[in-house]
């Protein structure tokens, strides 16, 4: 009889078993197929076996260094055979010690746990697939919730029971390693870092698989609650937390010893150590090089990958671009060592006054309330305080802590006491520059400076930026009448004044640096060469402004608006420094315009090619007469009063052909250089980002002084004896004689030949 009873009540048992286990299934299966809309749904197989994780997007240099990244969440995907096994074992240790040997669920972990709350012991059960599970699909979140859910009882169990089936398949579909990779891939570390990688770098620079067994720990910890733990705002947590991780893994004698004497030992030491983070460094916009660079091109690359359906921020793209890190560091090198004392000289010009002033030289009224008002922290307070004037006024004149930039200090800021309108006023004072080098050849940007400092001053100068580039302009105008008029650099002229009269009864006769007219003969490389505002005048005359407006937006490709007057000739209208430089190539590329660029392609994430760049090419001038113009450019550092004999002082351009023009507005508040040896052609500006804010007098003022030292130092370090980037050497030559003389200084002029030869 009690043999009989014990076999139905096994009998019962194993029914109710096989039921429980059958409902169970039906129950995931309702889940699964979302029935009625009672449950949510579930992500669906394709889903499964590819997860959308956001990655970032890397800009790579032409030297194969990572430039900068765009992402939504700062990650890098790396392999597992990249990754220390340090940090695999603190992560088994501490979060899923048995994960090769269960199928996703660990069933023992979770019926222990009334065991531990008993004991007043709160630990979870999840395994590392349960958390991939919530990383990659949410299946938490209000997408996957149906009316069931309202119900407070059941939202556990249903969220449960997906994380469970959501478990189940990624175990049917991905390898135990597979499982941890994309895990370790996922998941969030804190301060602005997702994923091994990053959160390795971030913490302590290094790579994932250099971690040694405390940093592995300290990482592994800050899963839990990366706030919480962060070893930058919570210190003590960390550090309790980092050496609890220890203390897991030693028990599971994973701190290189198989003995218990020996392993407690290393946990001792280990325990005591206090938390390095000298390498620590957020990723940031505002560091590294080319800062200005990154965020030009993530405005064009924004703009492209919408076009081509792709997520910039999260598919994981890699752009190459053709920035040079050797080249951009000798670009930005030059722009810090002569500005750094440049300034000072601006400073100790204005000390008595301020510089703020219009074309007549007087004090502009009311400069700093419009400079104030077009602030965020002005229009910020307006806002809190609509009706208050005084409260305002009183807040932006009140000094407080800041931060200011300074050429002078430590990471170039500094700590001090000023007031919000001070500051404005401070910041006033800061000369700017925008600097751009390029290969003629090819079209490749190799270094691109848009300003002193990224993190206090965002405008970009090289591409955003248009002032006037005075007589940097001029090679264009002589390259038009030298294509029109078919003049030659010995053609001579008088540097006497040209006036030219309109329609409404106005007049202009522009006026040569000083003031001065020499009435003597030259030739026209001469004039180039001396920047001789007169003989321009005369040319543009001859050609037509309409002429010259054609040449340079069709030929030389400036973009921006061009006005076809005289003045042109003396570079009265806006251009930047990007067209600029991509005119001057003409020269150098035998008379054919090339396409500035600065990205060569895009893969995917997988390395797939996406696109290839090609720049677009254009015939601009008979290659004799881009040759000609060289030969015109090279007359400023071999002209007697020629503008870029200031070169001599330094080193590149002894047995080097080098060519380039200076440019200065007439008040002095743009100053520019652009020259070139057959390598690279290279444009600097330097001036206020005021118009109004510049040096009173030419000697302070002008282009050989403000702009041309950047482009000395910066080629003297690419033609350094010691790690050159280039070779010295002539420009490269047309094809045949050039059938015309170019010694023009020493060549004796008679009456007879002045009239020949005189325009």
């Amino acid at each position: 009889m009690k043999a009989e009873r014990l076999q139905k009540i096994i009998r019962y048992t194993w029914v109710g078993f096989g039921a429980g286990l059958f409902l169970f299934f039906v129950f995931l299966a309702l889940i699964a197929y979302d029935v009625g809309g009672l449950f949510g749904g579930m992500p669906d197989l394709e889903e499964l076996e590819n997860p959308k994780v956001n990655l970032s997007s890397e800009l790579w240099s032409a030297d194969g260094k990572i430039l900068g990244k765009y992402y939504r969440e700062n990650r890098t995907y790396i392999p597992l055979n990249q990754i220390s096994p340090h940090l695999i074992k603190a992560l088994l240790a501490t979060e899923d010690i048995r994960f090769y040997e269960h199928a996703g669920i660990d069933f023992k972990a979770t019926f222990a746990i009334p065991y531990y709350l008993l004991k007043g012991d709160r630990r979870g059960s999840s395994t590392i697939t349960q958390q991939l599970a919530r990383n990659l699909f949410s299946s938490r979140s209000n997408q996957y919730r149906g009316s069931l859910f309202s119900i407070s009882p059941l939202r556990k169990v249903l969220t449960k029971m997906k994380d469970w089936f959501l478990t189940i398949q990624i175990e049917r579909r991905y390898t135990k390693n597979e499982i941890l990779n994309m895990y370790f891939n996922t998941v969030a570390f804190g301060s602005n870092s997702f994923g091994i990688q990053v959160a390795c770098k971030t913490f302590f620079g290094k790579k994932p698989i250099d971690i040694v067994p405390e940093e592995a720990a300290l990482l592994i910890g800050l899963l839990k609650a990366p706030t919480r733990y962060s070893p930058i705002r919570n210190y003590d947590n960390a550090l309790r937390r980092r050496n609890t991780v220890l203390s897991q893994m030693a028990k599971y004698q994973f701190l290189n010893s198989k003995d218990p004497v020996e392993n407690q030992a290393i946990l001792d030491s280990l325990s005591s150590l206090p938390i390095n983070l000298a390498k620590f460094q957020r990723e940031s916009h505002n560091r590294g090089l080319a800062p200005y660079f990154r965020i030009q091109a993530q405005r064009f690359l924004f703009n492209w990958c919408k076009r081509n359906g792709i997520d910039l921020y999260g598919d994981g793209i890699k752009i190459y671009t053709t920035i040079d890190t050797k080249i951009q560091t000798f670009a930005e090198n030059a722009v810090e060592k002569h500005l750094k004392v440049y300034q000072k000289k601006f400073f100790q010009h204005w000390k008595d006054s301020v510089p703020w002033r219009d074309k007549n030289g007087r004090q502009i009224p009311n400069f700093m309330e419009r400079a104030i008002k077009k602030t965020k922290r002005y229009k910020s307070l307006v806002k809190a305080y609509p009706n208050d004037v005084s409260q305002v006024s009183k807040i932006l004149n009140t000094p407080r802590k800041m931060k200011v930039f300074d050429w002078n200090s430590k990471n170039f800021e500094k700590d001090t006491l000023i007031s919000p309108i001070d500051s404005v006023k401070y910041y006033k004072y800061f000369l700017q520059t925008g600097m751009l080098a390029m290969s003629p050849y090819t079209g490749y940007i190799k270094a691109w400076v848009g300003g002193i400092n990224h993190k206090y001053f965002k405008y970009d100068h090289v591409k955003l930026g248009k002032r006037q580039p005075g007589s940097t302009f001029k090679p264009i105008l002589y390259a038009t009448a030298f294509s029109e008029k078919e003049f030659k650099p010995c053609n001579m002229v008088m540097d006497i004044p040209t006036t030219y009269r309109y329609d409404d009864g106005t007049t202009w006769t522009p006026k040569n640096s000083g003031n001065k007219y020499t009435g003597a003969v030259i030739s026209l490389r001469q004039a180039m060469a001396r920047s001789v505002n007169t003989v321009a005048a005369y040319l543009i005359g001859q050609v037509t402004p309409q002429r010259v407006v054609y040449y340079a937006r069709a030929k030389f490709g400036i973009q921006s608006p061009l006005a076809a007057v005289h003045s042109l000739s003396l570079g009265t209208s806006d251009v930047s420094i990007y067209e600029l430089v991509g005119a001057y190539g003409v020269f150098l590329n035998k008379g054919t315009w090339i396409e500035p660029i600065f990205i060569t392609h895009i893969e995917d994430k997988n390395g797939k090619l996406i696109h290839r760049f090609v720049p677009n090419t254009k015939e601009a001038l008979n290659e004799r007469v881009a040759y000609m113009m060289l030969d015109m450019l090279k007359g400023g550092t071999e002209e007697r009063g020629g503008t870029s004999l200031g070169l001599r002082r330094y080193k590149f351009l002894a047995g080097n052909e080098v060519g380039g023009k200076t440019g200065t507005t007439s008040n002095y508040s743009d100053a520019w250089y652009v020259g070139m040896t057959k390598d690279l052609v290279t444009g600097v500006w330097v001036g206020s980002e005021d118009r109004s804010v510049h040096f009173r007098s030419l000697s302070l003022g002008q282009g050989s002084r403000q702009a041309m030292p950047i482009f000395g130092y910066f080629y003297d370090s690419l033609y350094s004896s010691k790690h050159p980037i280039y070779s010295k050497g002539a420009f490269p030559k047309p094809f045949g004689n050039m059938n015309y003389s170019r010694d023009c200084y020493n060549k004796k002029l008679t009456r007879q030949s002045i009239d020949n030869e005189t325009l």
